[in-house]
């Protein structure tokens, strides 16, 4: 069965924007004169996903009243403290209401294929307990440092490499629950994937942009240029 729900980060305080996020989340900043998680919610929209959960911790109210009145997105409210990738998805799962589900970060443009429709068509749970949407280090806009994941022949992963991980995912959401702790990253329930190997990965054959620091906004304005110019 293909999955339904997207599970879309958007709760962090976006630190490496600087003066950009003094007053405004980091999903509301413009790119391309569209705030970055509309840009996110395009692709849900587009690849038909019934069920988004957005989750919200800094500046929350400005994201809620963004998103008021959108049909099929529902926010997870992280009040305390932001619970990482890991634990913000465990918390928004009664919401999610699936075992199985997309992920996605608001702070990335992409071209070319939808990524949640080509990550649909790849799935095979009867292999995988999750599936990566990777680019290579050397089209990974907007990107600083090296890579995350090498892929085998047969789209197995394992760490380090050139594949940048893009944020885009499918994962089995059973893996969280023996993480004993509240906050913690996926890179937590992936360890032990890649153990077992379960954890895959497909390249991303369009653009993609990493919009987590100031400079990411014009390299990814001028990502979306060349796509409409080609």
């Amino acid at each position: 069965m293909q999955p339904d729900a997207l599970m879309l980060f958007a709760a962090g305080f976006g630190t490496r924007m600087g003066a950009l996020t003094a007053d405004r989340p980091k999903p509301l900043i413009d790119v391309a004169g569209r705030p970055l998680i509309d840009h996110a919610l395009g692709l849900a929209g587009g690849a038909g996903i019934a069920r988004i959960v957005v989750n919200t911790h800094y500046l929350a109210e400005q994201v809620a009243a963004h998103l008021a009145g959108r049909a099929g997105v529902t926010l997870s409210h992280e009040a305390e403290r932001i619970l990482d990738t890991g634990g913000g998805l465990r918390h928004a799962l009664p919401l999610l209401g699936a075992d199985t589900v997309f992920t996605l970060n608001s702070d990335a443009v992409w071209t070319g294929p939808n990524p949640l429709d080509r990550l649909a068509a790849a799935w095979d749970p009867e292999r995988m307990d999750g599936l990566m949407l990777l680019v290579p280090a050397a089209r990974a806009r907007g990107h600083r440092g090296a890579g995350d994941f090498t892929m085998d022949d047969a789209g197995r992963l394992t760490r380090g490499g050139t594949g940048v991980y893009t944020g885009a995912q499918i994962l089995k959401t059973g893996n969280l629950g023996p993480v004993d702790a509240s906050v913690f990253s996926l890179n937590r329930v992936w360890d032990r994937m890649l153990a077992e190997g379960r954890l895959f990965g497909l390249l991303h054959m369009g653009g993609w942009c990493d919009v987590g620091h100031p400079a990411g906004i014009a390299e990814a304005e001028a990502m979306l240029m060349e796509a409409r110019d080609d």
